[in-house]
């Protein structure tokens, strides 16, 4: 009697081992990928860097290092970082690594050590802008942070400890947070990431893989590993232009903290709004020009004095100091429903210590 031949379904020794060498090469091939991308960014950031030095007037001044609540007070000297946004010498950094300075030095990436001019800060965004003199130096390129997505790649370079031009990298972990700045109020739309960062880290910046700025790198939470954050470039953008031209942010003030949300299409479509976002209410001071409005927690803002709110970056842009006093209307969805309701913006109060 004729044995059936045996037939062999699994695939043979070779191909297996054919087939896992193409995994580990396509492994390989990702986590090279990776790499080039921080390593671009780090080439092209980089020498736009700077590590500040500064000498404060007194000991009294507001800390100029990372702290959970920043209610410590500075040493006479801290670091920090910054960098570079424009060809003549304009640099972003935190307002509480220069605030109180005396005097303020700077060393760039090829070595070059030169002094700072303080242009002006502002507390409420933990923003600052200070020059340095020279021509043709090589700036930033700055991003859109309306256009980052949770989970991208985000790098941040700056000078932890003294250990100048560390390069990390890690994820944005979430968008829309508020953080408290030094002067005791939100800062709205922060960027949080898993980029490790340290003392000596803020004010610098935090890049996406295109080599492009979407954050000044401002605050970790301690003991927590991994909770780190920076202020949106756009927010940055409007407030570095107001500090070149003035010195100072002049603002209205409404009196809420608000956070970036997407509107449901239905609702989009049903009122005709000529945006797809808005600005949520996630609180509202009391007594404030929000509360007298009618303003409500959750309300969703949509629009100010006729022009389309998509976002916080489009409301403070819009409260600027000359709307002080002027009677405006607020169109916010409630649930379902849109409301216009009349809002009149007081000046800004001082700031709590």
């Amino acid at each position: 009697m004729t044995k059936p031949k045996m037939r062999v379904l699994s695939g043979s020794s070779g191909a297996r081992d054919a087939a896992g060498a193409a995994d580990n090469a396509a492994e390989a091939e990702l986590f090279d990928a990776y790499s080039r991308a921080v390593i671009h960014a780090a080439d092209a950031i980089s020498p736009a860097v700077v590590y500040i030095e500064v000498s404060r007037r007194g000991s009294s001044a507001a800390d100029g290092r990372d702290s959970a609540s920043r209610a410590m007070r500075s040493p006479p000297h801290a670091t920090g970082s910054g960098f570079i946004f424009t060809p003549d010498g304009y640099v972003l950094t935190n307002s509480h690594v220069v605030h109180g300075a005396g005097r303020i030095d700077v060393a760039l990436n090829d070595g070059r050590r030169m002094r700072a001019e303080l242009i002006g800060d502002d507390p409420d965004t933990d923003l600052a802008v200070i020059r340095i003199g020279g021509n043709d130096l090589t700036a930033a390129t700055l991003g859109d942070s309306q256009r980052i997505r949770v989970g991208q790649l985000a790098i941040a370079i700056g000078n932890p400890f003294g250990f100048q031009y560390s390069v990390t990298a890690g994820v944005v972990s979430a968008l829309g947070r508020s953080l408290r700045s030094q002067s005791g109020r939100l800062i709205d739309n922060v960027v949080q990431t898993d980029a490790a960062l340290n003392p000596g880290n803020s004010g610098g910046p935090l890049a996406s893989s295109r080599a492009e700025v979407i954050g000044v790198n401002t605050a970790t939470i301690l003991p927590a590993q991994g909770l780190c954050f920076a202020i949106a470039i756009n927010t940055a953008k409007l407030v570095a232009a107001q500090l070149m031209r003035n010195g100072r942010v002049e603002r209205a003030w409404i009196g809420m903290a608000g956070q970036d949300v997407p509107l449901p299409r239905r609702l989009v479509r049903f009122h005709s709004l000529r945006t797809h976002s808005g600005v949520m209410a996630a609180s509202v001071e009391r007594g404030s020009p929000a509360e007298r409005a009618g303003v409500a927690r959750n309300d969703v803002i949509v629009g100010f004095a006729g022009t389309p709110i998509g976002g916080i970056d489009d409301l403070q842009r819009m409260l600027t100091g000359d709307r002080v006093g002027t009677r405006s209307e607020l169109t916010v969805i409630r649930g379902a429903d849109k409301l216009a309701l009349e809002i009149v913006p007081a000046p800004r109060p001082a700031a709590s210590a």
